[in-house]
C-alpha cells in the first residue's frame, strides 16, 4: 500500500513536470548488499532513480561528510539518505546533509520541526513511520523504547506521544529494564536485543517491534511457551517509507522551484543635510549579507555564487526554473543630451527602484552597467548612482567587482595574440610543416580537434581522417592568409592610457621582421563586452564569439575567431563573466550589475541576461528598471533597435531624465568647465534660458514617441532650481507629449524623494503600448543610417566618405547587410558637432568610416573621429584615492 501510494503520487508529479527525473543518492559504508538491493527494488517500483555511493567499510566520518557535501551541491540529486554503521551516525555526519535533501529526516533542522509539531514542514524518519504503520490504535497505551538512542529515538518518542501514547525510554543495560518491560503494552527495540535479556521479561500479549537492521526478516517468534510474543520488524517497510519520503521531498522540491513572493527587508535611511559625500553615505549604511538578499527575492542556494559578503553571481539555470513565470514590466531610463553638469540617469534608476520597493512595496530590480576602471581613476568618477540613491558598497561596485572586465581583457588579448602568431607561422612555414604542427600525432595517432573539423566542413572538405587530405585541401585548411592591413581586432587594457592609441608591434628580432602598426582600446570597447551585454545563453555567447570578424584574407573574405580555432578558449575565459552580479541599493533593494559596453562605439546598455533574470524574479506585477547610455538619441535608440531585437523584450515606459541646469546650457547658457564654480545663469532663476533649452527635452520626447512607448520625464531637482523653473519644465514636457513630468529629490532624500515618479511610472506602464522598431533590418545599410540621422538626430541628410562607402559595399557582399546599426557619434550634441547644443537642424551628417561587430551583431558607422581610448587629464581622480593600511578602507574615491 505504501509503495502504491508513493508510485501514484510520483506519477502525478511526473505528468505535471514531464522532464522531472527524481534522484535519490544513498551513501553506504558497509557491505550489506541486502539493504542495497531492497532500496533498489523499492525505488524501481515507485519510479525513482537511485544512486548508491558505496564507501569502503571503515570509512571515517570526515570521508562521509566530504561525500555528503559533494552531493549537497549536485543539482541533479534531490534527496540524500545514509546507510551507515551505528558508530558513524553522529550529529556531525547527520547535520552535514542539507535539510532540504534530508530524506531520512535525521538532521537537527528536520528533527527540531518534528519535535515542535511542524508536521507539514518536516519529514518523519522512515523508521518512525514504519513503527506507526505497524501499530494500531495506541492512544492511552504505554510504549517502552529500548536501546533507541539519538535522533532516531527522539523521532520515535515524538510521533508516539503525538498519537496519545505514554512513552518511556530505557537503555538495554538499565537496572529497571525488567520492571519497565513487565508494564509496557508496546515494546520497541531501537537496536538488536542482547541475548542476556530474556523475552520472558516482556508483558504477555505486548506488541514487540524491532527497528534493528534486518530488511528481509519480517517476523521472529521467540517460541517460548509461557510468552508466545511475535516480534515485528520494520525492515523493508522502513525502506518503502524512505521512498515515500523521497516522493514527499520531490513535492517540496517542485514547490521550492516555483516563483516565490518576495519577503524583502528594506534598510532604513536617515538622510542628513547637507548631503555628505557618496562614500560617506555608502559607508554609513550596513548592507545585508548577499545570501540573505538572494533568499528574500526567491533565489535558491544553488543559484548563487558568493563573492565576499555583499556580491554574488547568479547562475543562468534560474531562467530554466522560472521559464513559465510571467515577466514584470520593463522600464528604460534615458536622458536629454548630456552636458558636463551631469543629468543623473544612474541616480534616477536607483532612486526609482528604492521608491517602488522600499516605499510602495512593489517588487523592482535595477539593472546597471559595470563602470570601467578608466573613468573611475581618470576624470568621470564611478557609476553607482549618488547621494542617497546609490548601489552599496560603492567602492566594491566601482573597483573590479567580480572581475568581468578582467575576463574580457584576457579573452580579447588571447585572440589578438592568436592573430599575430598565426600570421608569423604562416609566413615562415611550408604547408606540410604547418599541417604537421596544427594536427600533430599524439601517441602515434593523428586527429582533428572539434573546432578543426568544423573549419573543414566550412571549407567543403568532408573528411575526418588527417591522412586522407590532398595537398590542395591541406593548403586550404592551414592557410588563413590574413591581410595584415585589414586587421580590425585590437588589444585592450582597462586604463586611460593615451600613449597606446597608436603602437608598433613585432619589433623583436624573434618576430622575423613582421612589424605593423596597431593600437590599444579601453577594455569596455572590446566587441567581447558588447557580446556579453547582448547574449542570451552560454551557447549563444559561444556562437557569437566564433562569428567575430578580426580581419579579411587576401581574397577579401572575412576571417573569424572560429577560423583561428580560439572560440572554445574564449568561452572558457568568459564562463563566469556571463553570470550577472547581485548587489543592493542603500535601501536594501536588489540590483544587477552586468556588462559595460562602450556607449559611443557599442550600444551602451547593461546585459540582456540581467534584464531577463530580473523580469522573472520581480513577478508579473513587478518592475525592472534599466539604463541607456548617454542621451535618448544614442543610448535609447540603440536600446530599442539593437538590444530589444536581441532580447525580444518589449519596454513598457521610458523615463527621460533632465535637469534645469542642463536645459539652461541647451538654451544658450555659458560653457561649463569641470571643477570650476558655476556661473550665475546656473545658480539664479532664468526662465527664458530654461524655456529655450526645453527644445532639447521636447526633441528627446519626440524621439521616444517614434518607438510608440509612453514617456515620463524625471526632473532631477537641485537646491539652486527655483519652483517656477521646475514648474515650467514640467508644464512644457506634458504639453510636448510626455505622459507625466515629475520633480525628483532622491539624491537628497533617497527613495522617498522619487515616490511621485514611481507612481507616475506605474500608471504609465498600464497605458496602451504600441512599441515598434525604427527601421526594418532588410533595408540597405545606407538607408538604415539615413533613417537614424534624419528621424532621430534631425539631420538633412548623410554623406559617406569613399572609405565608408567601400566598407558598406564589402559588408553587403559578405552577407552582413541585414544587421542593425550602432551609430558611433558624439553624445554631447544631437549633431556630429559637440559644441552645437539644443536642437541643431539642416546639417549633413558625415560618415567617415563603417565598421562591423559581427559577433555582437551590428554595423557601426563612425560619425567624424571617435576615440576608443580615453586619456588621463592633468589632475586625474587617483590623486585623491588612498587606502588606510590599518582599516583597509578605501578613501577619497568620490
Amino acid at each position: 500500500r505504501v509503495t502504491e501510494n508513493a508510485k501514484n503520487s510520483l506519477a502525478s508529479l511526473k505528468r505535471e513536470n514531464p522532464r522531472l527525473e527524481p534522484t535519490l543518492a544513498i551513501i553506504q559504508a558497509h557491505n550489506d548488499h541486502l539493504i542495497q538491493e531492497a532500496n533498489k527494488n523499492f525505488a524501481k517500483e515507485v519510479g525513482l532513480r537511485v544512486i548508491h555511493i558505496c564507501l569502503p567499510e571503515g570509512s571515517s566520518k570526515d570521508e562521509i561528510v566530504s561525500e555528503i557535501l559533494r552531493l549537497n551541491e549536485d543539482p541533479n540529486v534531490q534527496g540524500l539518505a545514509l546507510d551507515l554503521p551505528e558508530s558513524l551516525y553522529s550529529s556531525k555526519v547527520l547535520n552535514a546533509v542539507k535539510p532540504e535533501k534530508d530524506v531520512d529526516g535525521l538532521s537537527s533542522v528536520n528533527l527540531g520541526r518534528l519535535v515542535h509539531g511542524d508536521v507539514n514542514d518536516c519529514l518523519v524518519p522512515p523508521t518512525a513511520c514504519a513503527v506507526m504503520e505497524l501499530l494500531e490504535d495506541i492512544g492511552g497505551k504505554t510504549v517502552l523504547l529500548v536501546g533507541a538512542r539519538g535522533p532516531q529515538g527522539a523521532a520515535l518518542q515524538s510521533v508516539l506521544q503525538r498519537e496519545g501514547a505514554a512513552v518511556l525510554s530505557c537503555p538495554w543495560r538499565a537496572p529497571q529494564l525488567q520492571s519497565e518491560l513487565r508494564h509496557a503494552d508496546v515494546v520497541v527495540f531501537g537496536s538488536t536485543k542482547p541475548d542476556d535479556v530474556p523475552v520472558s521479561w516482556i508483558k504477555p500479549g505486548a506488541t514487540i517491534i524491532s527497528c534493528a537492521r534486518d530488511p528481509l526478516s519480517e517476523k521472529h517468534n521467540y517460541g517460548q511457551q509461557n510468552n508466545p510474543a511475535a516480534e515485528k520488524t520494520v525492515g523493508s517497510l522502513a525502506v518503502a517509507m524512505r521512498m515515500q519520503n523521497m516522493v514527499k521531498n520531490m513535492e517540496r522540491w517542485i514547490q521550492s522551484q516555483q516563483y516565490r513572493k518576495w519577503d524583502l527587508h528594506c534598510l532604513k535611511l536617515q538622510p542628513l543635510s547637507p548631503v555628505p559625500s557618496d562614500i560617506e553615505i555608502s559607508r554609513a549604511q550596513s548592507p545585508k549579507a548577499v545570501d540573505v538578499l538572494a533568499k528574500e527575492i526567491g533565489l535558491l542556494t544553488d543559484e548563487i555564487e558568493i563573492y565576499g559578503q555583499t556580491k554574488a553571481k547568479v547562475r543562468l539555470s534560474l531562467l530554466e526554473r522560472l521559464k513559465d513565470q510571467p515577466d514584470g514590466k520593463y522600464i528604460l531610463v534615458a536622458g536629454i543630451t548630456p552636458t558636463p553638469l551631469g543629468e543623473g540617469k544612474s541616480t534616477v534608476t536607483v532612486g526609482l527602484v528604492q521608491a517602488l520597493t522600499a516605499h510602495l512595496n512593489i517588487n523592482s530590480f535595477a539593472c546597471l552597467r559595470q563602470p570601467s576602471q578608466g573613468p573611475t581613476f581618470g576624470v568621470k568618477g564611478g557609476a553607482a548612482g549618488g547621494g542617497y540613491a546609490q548601489v552599496i558598497p560603492m567602492e566594491e561596485f566601482n573597483l573590479h567587482l567580480t572581475g568581468d572586465i578582467h575576463a574580457i581583457t584576457a579573452a580579447n588579448n588571447l585572440l589578438a595574440a592568436a592573430i599575430d602568431a598565426r600570421i608569423l607561422h604562416e609566413n615562415t612555414q611550408s604547408d606540410k610543416s604547418l599541417y604537421n604542427r596544427l594536427v600533430p600525432a599524439v601517441n602515434g595517432v593523428r586527429g582533428f580537434s572539434a573546432i578543426q573539423l568544423a573549419r573543414l566542413r566550412r571549407l567543403g572538405i568532408n573528411k575526418t581522417d588527417p591522412e586522407t587530405l590532398t595537398e590542395e585541401e591541406i593548403s586550404k585548411f592551414v592557410r588563413l592568409d590574413i591581410d595584415p592591413s585589414t586587421i580590425t581586432w585590437q588589444r585592450v587594457v582597462d586604463t586611460n592610457d593615451r600613449f597606446l592609441r597608436k603602437i608598433t608591434v613585432g619589433q623583436a628580432n624573434t618576430e622575423k621582421g613582421f612589424v605593423r602598426q596597431a593600437q590599444f582600446d579601453i577594455a569596455v570597447a572590446s566587441e567581447i563586452m558588447a557580446i556579453l551585454a547582448l547574449t542570451t545563453s552560454l551557447q549563444d555567447m559561444k556562437e557569437r564569439l566564433g562569428k567575430m570578424v578580426v580581419a579579411n584574407d587576401k581574397k577579401g573574405e572575412p576571417v573569424t575567431a572560429e577560423d583561428l580555432g580560439v572560440t572554445g578558449a574564449l568561452a572558457v575565459l568568459m564562463k563566469d563573466a556571463i553570470k550577472p552580479t547581485l548587489m543592493q541599493t542603500l535601501e536594501g533593494t536588489p540590483v544587477f550589475v552586468h556588462a559595460g559596453p562602450f556607449a559611443n562605439i557599442a550600444h551602451g546598455n547593461s546585459s540582456v541576461l540581467a534584464d531577463k533574470i530580473a523580469l522573472k524574479l520581480v513577478g508579473e506585477k513587478g518592475f525592472v528598471v534599466t539604463e541607456a547610455g548617454f542621451g535618448a538619441d544614442i543610448g535609447m535608440e540603440k536600446f530599442f533597435n539593437i538590444k530589444c531585437r536581441a532580447s525580444g523584450l518589449v519596454p513598457s515606459v521610458v523615463v527621460l531624465v533632465a535637469t534645469v541646469r542642463a536645459l539652461k546650457m541647451h538654451g544658450g547658457g555659458p560653457n561649463v568647465t569641470a571643477g570650476a564654480p558655476l556661473k550665475k545663469e546656473y545658480t539664479e532663476e532664468n526662465l527664458q534660458l530654461v524655456a529655450d533649452g526645453c527644445c532639447n527635452l521636447q526633441k528627446q520626447i519626440q524621439i521616444t514617441q517614434l518607438f510608440g512607448v509612453p514617456v515620463v520625464v524625471a526632473l532631477n531637482v537641485f537646491k539652486t532650481d527655483s519652483p517656477a523653473e521646475v514648474d515650467l519644465v514640467c508644464k512644457i514636457a506634458k504639453e510636448s507629449g510626455a505622459f507625466d513630468a515629475v520633480p525628483c529629490n532622491h539624491w537628497s532624500a533617497g527613495g522617498r524623494g522619487a515616490v511621485k515618479l514611481a507612481q507616475a511610472v506605474e500608471k504609465a506602464a498600464n497605458q496602451k503600448n504600441s512599441f515598434k522598431y525604427l527601421y526594418s533590418l532588410e533595408l540597405p545599410i545606407v538607408e538604415k543610417i539615413r533613417i537614424i540621422a534624419q528621424k532621430v538626430y534631425g539631420a538633412q541628410d548623410i554623406e559617406l566618405s569613399p572609405t565608408a562607402q567601400s566598407q558598406v559595399d564589402r559588408y553587403t557582399r559578405q552577407g552582413f547587410g541585414n544587421l542593425p546599426i550602432c551609430m558611433a557619434k558624439t553624445h554631447l550634441s544631437l549633431s556630429h558637432q559637440p559644441e552645437r547644443k539644443g536642437v541643431p537642424t539642416g546639417f549633413i551628417l558625415p560618415i567617415s568610416d563603417v565598421r562591423a561587430s559581427i559577433g555582437a551583431g551590428f554595423i557601426y558607422p563612425l560619425v567624424g573621429t571617435m576615440s576608443t581610448m580615453p586619456g588621463l587629464p592633468t589632475r586625474p581622480c587617483f590623486y585623491d584615492i588612498d587606502l588606510d593600511p590599518i582599516t583597509e578602507q578605501v578613501k577619497g574615491l568620490f
